[in-house]
């Protein structure tokens, strides 16, 4: 099953959109934010109880090896290792350029964000 995702610009919207798709049923673990600028991710992580991707996601090998990757090719990896195709991880890294975020739910047929 393919992970579902949606790119916001502005904070407060997503996480009205974490909070609506949590009474929705949708489990916690399966709730994912993605950016740039960790501390960014930080600040949403604390005030919405999102998850980051780290290495219980992506496994130690690939997370041993973000450590030597640019910041780009470590969030396509990361995006890679939880279920985006190549090309799909790179137009999104690009959106996550722009100072974006990304809400990302896994195991999960529909999502109503």
């Amino acid at each position: 099953m393919k992970p579902k995702f949606k790119v916001f610009h502005d904070d407060e919207q997503l996480s009205e959109s974490i909070e609506s798709i949590r009474k929705d049923g949708v489990n916690d673990d399966d709730i994912y934010i993605l950016a740039h600028d960790n501390d960014h991710v930080r600040r949403s992580k604390r005030k919405t109880d999102a998850n980051k991707i780290g290495v219980k996601e992506t496994g130690l090998g690939t997370a041993t090896k973000n450590i030597f990757r640019g910041k780009d090719d470590k969030l396509i990896s990361k995006m890679k290792e939880i279920g985006f195709e190549q090309d799909k991880a790179q137009k999104l890294e690009k959106e996550l350029n722009k100072g974006k975020s990304l809400l990302i739910v896994t195991n999960h047929d529909q999502v109503n964000f």
